[in-house]
């Protein structure tokens, strides 16, 4: 299954559960391109060199700026019962921009055909650490928007959320749309996060824009992270402070 590569015009949500709410939106660009196969990008992206915008194997699949990207994923799919070429792997993250990268989440997506039977949810924090969440139906069913998909949670992602309860995943990978839900529960608290956008190809007029909408890409996301850390800290929220991270890369 070819893909032309694809800029997602998003938008991301967090609401906060519990007895301190809390709720921030904003727009975000993420891309989603082959990473296994070169094929024709507009000039101004770029596959593991510098550009205005660019996605590098070293910051994904594996430990942060040690990735290695697609042989990575291939090696998590065949431990875990699905060591087929035919299957197809595509990549939804936020891109770098100029030099810098960080991604909050990123999914490997894997396709048998035309149906989505697998996705690795990449976490990475602003402490540098990395864990990933293999997702998957009974059998490698076709993952459908409305199914769920329960994970437990394994890694310090926010300060003021314990590493207890669990994650349940949704994801909607449409032809025109990409729809995905992320809801951590523990007890009471938790937080609900989303990601959403139209599918369209990836043009240079594009990435004008998204440079010009929101400056320094990924550099504005870290940014924002901890103006909203700042936010919920003079609400009254419980800093944690981080934890030794898991030693297992998947779970």
């Amino acid at each position: 299954m070819t893909l032309v590569p694809e800029h997602i015009v998003g938008v991301t949500m967090h609401k906060r559960l519990g007895a301190i709410g809390h709720l921030f939106r904003y727009g975000v660009d993420y891309v989603l391109i082959d990473p296994e196969h070169e094929t024709p990008t507009p000039a101004l992206f770029s596959r593991n060199r510098f550009n205005l915008f660019s996605v590098h194997d070293q910051d994904h699949g594996g430990p942060m700026k040690k990735g290695r990207g697609a042989p990575w994923a291939r090696e998590v799919l065949a431990e875990n019962g699905l060591d087929d070429p035919s299957l197809t792997l595509h990549l939804l993250t936020q891109p770098r921009c100029l030099w810098y990268s960080f991604n909050p989440v990123s999914f490997w997506l894997v396709w048998r055909e035309t149906d989505l039977i697998a996705v690795i949810a990449e976490v990475s924090t602003p402490f540098g650490d990395r864990h990933s969440y293999f997702c998957h139906a009974d059998d490698f069913a076709p993952i459908t928007q409305r199914m769920q998909i329960e994970k437990a949670k394994q890694l310090h992602v926010s300060p003021f959320q314990e590493i207890k309860g669990g994650y349940a995943f949704h994801f909607g990978i449409l032809p025109d749309q990409i729809a995905i839900r992320i809801r951590h529960t523990n007890g009471a608290e938790g937080v609900i996060a989303t990601l959403a956008g139209p599918r369209a190809p990836m043009t240079n007029g594009g990435l004008i824009k998204a440079a010009l909408r929101r400056p320094l890409g990924a550099l504005r996301t870290m940014f924002l992270i901890h103006w909203q850390a700042l936010r919920l800290k003079l609400k009254g929220a419980t800093y944690r402070t981080r934890p030794t991270p898991p030693q297992k890369e998947v779970s």
